[in-house]
């Protein structure tokens, strides 16, 4: 059906499908089934909406806003930008932000990460370092090497091969024609993993590798600590090291997907940095600019690049706001800001403050474990705390909980599915790194509000 304008959609789609409630927006939204508050102003980790209520964003809306609001530096310097020259084709000039964002990076990224490569999201720059991979074993004339070997749980975009190589089913299930086969290992998971499992030691990855044969895979892709996918699960201290000798022994890419955990939210730059292993390839994005663009970046060594420059002469990837001026002076202002407030290391400090707050939720009914690292944590539910059953999937736990932390002014990001690919619920907390302590107690304030009223709503006995 040609719309007609999208006031007309909305209203034939709404007389189409009457016992269907749609907002009354002519955007289109991702949930079709609710209507949005809607918010005209940021103040720090805060949100306030048309009506003056406040929020407090508990995950920087998508672990995103790790700056918080109102910084006049990162606005400043978007601005000045515009003014001066607002984009240039990048396959036929460089601009002086793209420049100096990368010799930033190049200092904060792991050592013999020095070239970085800018997109505009997240799911973009796991797209960018696949075909990198890729590109780089035939450039380096081993073309039977196109293998990718993924984590489930595991998350890493929504581009159809970064979608491949995740393990979210209720997408899949849609999508499933159109993705590419990528080989999936469990992932490092303690609250549901044994401490000698293959997941656990890394085994896992090495017995994928030999049934695939390693002549035919390029890579291994894994959020250094887990996303919203296991709720910020940490692997072991080694876990990583494991991995790096085990890639360099098959000669597989090592691919750190960083876009949730990079630029300081683990209370490190990069959370590999955890774990005393390097990537070849990684990628970063959400926070990279504290969330005042969009904004995302493939990094990598020279040993990658060389193949490519000495071979075809260029990476055979082009978006039309890769190396953007306008994105890259947003980016280069936020890490100058987080450099002279030395905001990673406030971000490990107050880290700690915000697991120690949160712990005593662990004697709450339902809550079965509160993990992470940084200003990064996760809270699962389960509907039997010895056992670790999870709820059913038909209560929608996790939704509930987030639609009543809402209703209480908290902000967090939900997941499902973790526990066995269908059942499992959690949310996610991940404010800026600005958070004070007085507002991680109200986070938890509010969290304990939000727990009463779904555990009423879902009938479960305290």
């Amino acid at each position: 059906m040609p719309l007609k304008s999208s006031r007309a959609a909305c209203d034939t789609i709404r007389a189409v499908s009457p016992a269907r409630r749609y907002p009354e927006t002519d955007v289109f939204y991702r949930a079709l089934d609710r209507e949005f508050p809607l918010i005209v102003r940021g103040e720090g980790c805060w949100l306030v909406d048309d009506q003056g209520r406040r929020y407090l964003d508990a995950c920087g809306g998508a672990y995103v806003a790790n700056l918080g609001h109102g910084v006049g530096e990162v606005a400043d310097a978007v601005a000045e930008q515009v003014r001066r020259v607002a984009y240039v084709n990048a396959t036929a000039f460089t601009n002086e932000p793209v420049e100096a964002l990368a010799a930033q990076l190049r200092t904060l990224s792991p050592k013999g990460l020095d070239f970085s490569y800018f997109l505009s999201s997240g799911s973009e720059a796991v797209e960018a370092a696949l075909k990198l991979a890729r590109q780089y074993w035939v450039e380096s004339d081993k073309p039977g090497k196109h293998k990718i070997i993924a984590r489930a749980p595991g998350y890493h975009g929504n581009t159809l091969l970064a979608l491949s190589a995740s393990a979210r089913e209720h997408y899949k299930k849609v999508y499933g024609p159109w993705l590419v086969p990528v080989t999936m290992i469990p992932a490092p998971y303690p609250y549901r993993c044994e401490p000698d499992s293959p997941a656990m030691t890394a085994e896992a990855l090495e017995q994928a590798i030999l049934k695939e044969g390693p002549e035919t895979v390029a890579a291994f892709i894994a959020e250094p600590v887990g996303g919203s996918s296991t709720g910020g699960a940490v692997p072991p201290k080694d876990y990583f090291q494991n991995v790096r000798k085990i890639c360099d022994k098959h000669g597989v890419l090592l691919i750190a997907d960083e876009v949730l955990t990079g630029a300081g939210r683990t209370g490190k730059w990069a959370a590999m940095e955890h774990f005393g292993a390097t990537p070849d390839i990684m990628t970063m994005g959400k926070g990279l600019s504290g969330g005042y663009v969009p904004l995302s970046a493939v990094i990598t060594s020279a040993r990658i690049i060389e193949p490519l420059a000495k071979g075809s002469g260029a990476f055979k990837h082009a978006q039309t706001f890769s190396h953007s001026p306008v994105i890259c002076a947003a980016g280069l202002a936020a890490i100058r800001y987080i450099k002279k407030h030395k905001l990673v290391e406030r971000c490990a400090r107050m880290g700690d403050v915000l697991h120690r707050k949160l712990a005593p939720l662990l004697d709450l009914p339902s809550v079965g474990d509160i993990r992470g690292l940084g200003l990064l944590a996760g809270i699962e539910f389960v509907a039997d705390k010895k056992t670790k059953r999870p709820f059913p999937r038909g209560l929608r736990y996790a939704e509930i909980f987030t639609a009543a932390a809402q209703d209480a002014g908290l902000i967090v990001w939900p997941n499902v599915g973790h526990a066995d690919g269908e059942n499992g619920d959690l949310v996610m907390v991940a404010p800026p790194f600005i958070i004070t302590e007085a507002e991680i107690d109200e986070i938890v304030s509010r969290f304990k509000t939000a727990l009463d009223k779904t555990l009423e709503a879902c009938h479960v006995h305290r």
